[in-house]
């Protein structure tokens, strides 16, 4: 079973790719090698295939690391599933994985939704997109400040608000504030809603 990620960014055709291309290649290269695991194309499209455990962290992980970027945000489809025929890249393999990342990606624009998950079995992609649905009416308004909070948190998740702070030469208190801002503990109660449920969800 694997998690395919398939995602866009919004807005890029206002900025320029150094804005956000370094970033995005710096941390897809954290999580395996490109062909096989990663690809960008097309100018601002990707796909990326990750564990299913870490498929909802790495999409957040993402959609922090893009919205740190002023006016810029990513619109991405998680496809859980069978990976039945690898490519020699990961935009040429196949396997209900992908086939439910492409489909939903591609409903996205119309759903008016910027991520969406689909495994396999309608009871629980309802639940966890009602989750998900309601966790963007906050992430999709994050500030590029508040995001680079949540980016920082992901990264080291066993550091405190002190190191924060001293990472980003800001008071332990201001970290406090923003990750307020950010949401940031419904985002671990998401992340770990679905790292509790997600071995039962996959069809």
């Amino acid at each position: 079973m694997v998690a395919i990620i398939t995602g866009d960014i919004i807005n890029s055709q206002n900025h320029t790719s150094s804005e956000w291309l370094g970033i995005l290649k710096n941390y897809f290269s954290q999580l395996g090698e490109s062909p096989m695991d990663w690809e960008i194309y097309r100018g601002d499209e990707f796909q990326l295939k990750v564990p299913c455990e870490e498929a909802l962290r790495v999409a957040i992980h993402v959609k922090a690391l893009i919205k740190s970027v002023k006016n810029l945000d990513v619109r991405m489809g998680i496809g859980l599933g069978e990976e039945t025929f690898a490519g020699t890249g990961v935009s040429e393999s196949n396997g209900p994985a992908y086939q439910r990342s492409g489909k939903i990606f591609d409903s996205l624009r119309e759903d008016k939704l910027n991520l969406t998950v689909a495994t396999g079995n309608e009871h629980h992609d309802g639940t966890l997109n009602l989750m998900l649905k309601l966790a963007l009416n906050f992430m999709d308004d994050w500030s590029s400040v508040s995001a680079e909070i949540v980016a920082l948190a992901l990264e080291n998740p066993e550091a405190s608000q002190q190191e924060i702070a001293e990472k980003l030469n800001i008071r332990q208190s201001a970290v406090s504030q923003r990750q307020k801002r950010a949401r940031l503990d419904l985002v671990y109660d998401l992340l770990n809603y679905y790292a509790q449920n997600i071995k039962n969800m996959v069809a």
